[in-house]
């Protein structure tokens, strides 16, 4: 349970596998219940409320007492210590130790001991997310104890180490429409990039036409060069002149 106290009174929720055997027929339990917290325990106007365990194999209470139930009824240590183990860890726990103790096959007391999975006894882990319990029975050779230990599905333990990764965008990239103004500047941008003509009106056109003689001239250069050279003829020897 939860106790809550407030300046309007004590708020109590009690968590329970079977809410309707706590409130009764007509709230009657219930009630009966608020008397006793105010006559005996001095709680100034006790107001419960019930609440269902919404998955009773990971409440230690809850596995503790039906291990309790199960003994008052005969049942053997050993199958009622498996068989609540295995519940729990069907459920999801990380996991999960019972211990029953007592009589419990000669008179000489001793315990057994039924454990699986992972559960840390020590550390922060431990203290922070375990869930204990302890309840004892009354039997023919005497008091047996029952502990449970459950280490919860949603514990974080200091050792682990979680990858994040990124989420990868699958979803192409929007384009914005093609307007007239962008395919306008878009061929200003070609012609700009385009080399300049040549100019053949007015000081271009002269300035070209002044060059053309000097251009001519300078290829006919080489060609009179080689016509003003002699041709190189090999020596006349004694032989050729005979």
């Amino acid at each position: 349970m939860d106790i809550t106290k407030t300046p309007l009174g004590t708020h109590i929720v009690v968590y329970t596998m079977r809410p309707g055997l706590v409130i009764g027929r007509g709230g009657e339990t219930i009630k009966a219940l608020a008397r006793t917290l105010e006559e005996r325990f001095g709680m100034p106007n006790p107001q419960i409320s019930v609440a269902e365990v919404e998955i009773p194999e990971l409440n230690a209470n809850i596995v503790a007492s039906r291990i309790t139930s199960a003994l008052k009824r005969g049942v053997h240590y050993r199958r009622a210590g498996f068989w609540a183990l295995n519940q729990v860890m069907e459920a999801g726990a990380l996991g999960a130790e019972i211990i029953i103790s007592g009589k419990l096959r000669t008179d000489r007391s001793r315990y057994e001991k039924f454990r699986t999975d992972y559960l840390p006894k020590s550390g922060d882990a431990a203290a922070r997310f375990a869930r204990k319990a302890s309840l004892h029975v009354q039997l023919k050779p005497g008091i047996l104890g029952i502990k449970v230990y459950i280490m919860p599905p949603d514990a974080e333990f200091p050792d682990q180490v979680h990858i994040i990764e990124r989420p990868i965008d699958d979803t192409p990239e929007e384009t914005e429409p093609v307007t007239e103004e962008t395919k306008a500047e878009l061929a200003s941008t070609e012609e700009s990039k385009k080399p300049p003509e040549p100019d053949l009106t007015g000081e271009g056109a002269q300035k070209q036409k002044e060059k053309l003689p000097s251009e001519e001239a300078e290829e006919k250069k080489p060609e009179e060069e080689k016509q003003a050279k002699p041709e190189e003829t090999e020596p006349v020897t004694e032989e050729a002149k005979e």
